[in-house]
């Protein structure tokens, strides 16, 4: 195994909203080749209880996206004090790219020759936190393969969940039933440019601990 591929993929995988190229259209076969390495991430009691639904449609991805920007218009006015305000804090210094890339893709979700929403049968919403944990446990991890297979062929996506705030009205547009649970959405596109770098993050030592918090 090529460790320095394997480590510069990882490092590298970014959640791509500006870059997006919006105007080349994306293969469908690419996409579903993407979602068959996906399958093969694990999953909890080997159910692979998970569905996607490719949106392609214009309007639907028109509707979609209207749910979502109507969505981060309420998270935007919002103040998050998770967010880090120490200037010695590396992401800091990322937090006005991250906004201004976010308002951006608010506005041209649309754009996107396909949205991808990863899904998984059951719902957990009632449920303890061993449950809930193996639930989005068995769909995340496929999720997350999706975006390194998508960004080895030279597409990107960002993880997003706000239009999970009007999840049942996006379930009725797609036809999704009850008993499915929504846990993302993908905007998919090829990515402008040759290559990203690594993010802004804490050293590790400051995020692990041995044997006690």
């Amino acid at each position: 195994m090529d460790m320095q591929s394997v480590d510069h993929l990882l490092t590298t995988t970014r959640s791509v909203r500006k870059r997006l190229d919006f105007d080349r259209p994306v293969e469908r076969e690419v996409v579903e080749k993407c979602l068959d390495l996906a399958l093969q991430a694990p999953t909890g009691s080997n159910l692979q209880g998970w569905r996607f639904v490719i949106v392609s449609d214009a309007e639907k991805r028109k509707q979609i996206s209207d749910l979502y920007r109507k969505a981060f218009q309420i998270y935007a006015s919002t103040p998050n004090p998770a967010h880090p305000k120490d200037q010695t804090d590396p992401r800091a210094s990322q937090m006005q790219k991250v906004v201004s890339s976010a308002v951006y893709l608010a506005e041209n979700m649309h754009r996107s020759p396909l949205l991808v929403i990863p899904c998984y049968e059951g719902r957990v919403e009632t449920a303890g936190v061993m449950a809930q944990a193996s639930y989005y446990g068995s769909i995340l991890p496929a999720a997350w393969s999706f975006m390194l297979a998508l960004r080895s062929r030279g597409l990107g996506t960002a993880w997003t969940t706000l239009h999970l705030m009007y999840e049942k009205e996006a379930a009725a547009i797609l036809g999704i039933p009850d008993n499915v649970t929504q846990t993302c959405l993908f905007p998919v596109a090829y990515f402008q440019g040759e290559d990203f770098q690594p993010a802004k993050r804490l050293p590790v030592q400051q995020v692990i601990s041995y044997d006690h918090w």
